[in-house]
């Protein structure tokens, strides 16, 4: 259960809106997080602070700002304009607040330091204290814009993204974060490579006993012996794909035989095969084949 009112339903309840998330603990003591929050009634107030820990929250606007006014420490920054895409950074322990003067619907991504002295560790590199930002102004992050867009779709219906691939995403945003706003600087080190091959089969019989992908990133990697982003680097080293690709490819595979080999229901081979439903399944099998799964049953039935 979280600790932190930065985010999932605890940073919902202290701004009094609604509020989705994923959350990943890939890293070592650290959790690393991504919320989408909906406000549609204004109430004029200033919002409630957070609680004091060290760690950023980035947001990425949805809609547009017209006038945001903002309070570190309690004292004003200058008013100023969230545009539709941008990012704004805060430093939860400076207390930021906010007037709560318009609707806004956005994805705010939490990355405690603790998190990013990992990451700058595992890079041999001075670690990350403090990051990049000027109070109040928002910028272009192409990078994170793409995923919270991306991400929006699935706030939904969580149970549709496997937690592998959650863990994947919530890495690569901190590794953005660390490099682009905390100057991240790696030593030159060795090609990474990739798993030796009775990690690899380990690894696979690991993901394929559970299509569902419940299986977290960390357990994958601490069966290898590596840390997480040591194993996700090397898996797609030595596989060719990532490991969440690698399942959703064994899925496919698993349904495929299911199909050709009985008279199951397209909505009984979709939750034998760890898809959520069968909506779900049959956009994924669509996008890997180019066919439906119906088709493709009536095409082999066919031969």
């Amino acid at each position: 259960m979280s600790t932190s009112d930065s985010y999932g339903e605890s940073f919902g309840r202290r701004l009094n809106a609604q509020a989705r998330s994923f959350a990943t603990r890939a890293l070592p003591h650290s959790t690393i997080a991504v919320t989408e929050l909906r406000y549609d009634q204004p109430e004029f107030i200033l919002s409630t602070p957070p609680t004091e820990e060290d760690a950023f929250v980035l947001g990425v606007h949805l809609e547009l700002f017209e006038r945001y006014e903002y309070w570190e420490d309690g004292k004003a920054a200058r008013p100023s304009t969230l545009l539709p895409g941008d990012t704004i950074i805060y430093d939860v322990k400076r207390k930021p607040t906010f007037h709560l003067n318009s609707a806004f619907h956005s994805v705010h991504f939490y990355v405690p330091v603790g998190a990013l002295h990992v990451i700058a560790d595992e890079a041999e590199a001075p670690r990350i204290h403090e990051l990049r930002y000027r109070p109040a102004i928002s910028h272009a992050d192409a990078f994170l814009r793409n995923i919270a867009e991306a991400l929006l779709p699935h706030f939904t219906a969580p149970s549709r993204l496997s937690q592998v691939f959650i863990d994947h995403l919530m890495l690569a945003v901190g590794h953005h974060v660390a490099s682009t706003y905390g100057g991240l600087t790696a030593q030159p080190r060795p090609t990474v490579g990739g798993l030796t091959r009775r990690q690899e089969r380990w690894a696979k019989e690991l993901l394929a006993d559970d299509l569902s992908g419940s299986l977290r990133l960390a357990d994958l990697a601490r069966e290898c012996g590596l840390s997480a982003s040591q194993f996700s680097r090397a898996f797609r080293r030595t596989v060719g794909e990532t490991p969440h690709q690698w399942l959703i490819r064994q899925r496919i595979e698993r349904a495929k035989v299911l199909l050709n080999g009985n008279e199951s229901t397209l909505a009984d081979i979709a939750l034998a095969c760890g898809f959520f439903d069968q909506s779900h399944f049959t956009r994924s099998f669509t996008a890997w084949t180019g066919i439906s799964p119906g088709r493709w049953r009536r095409s082999v039935g066919s031969n």
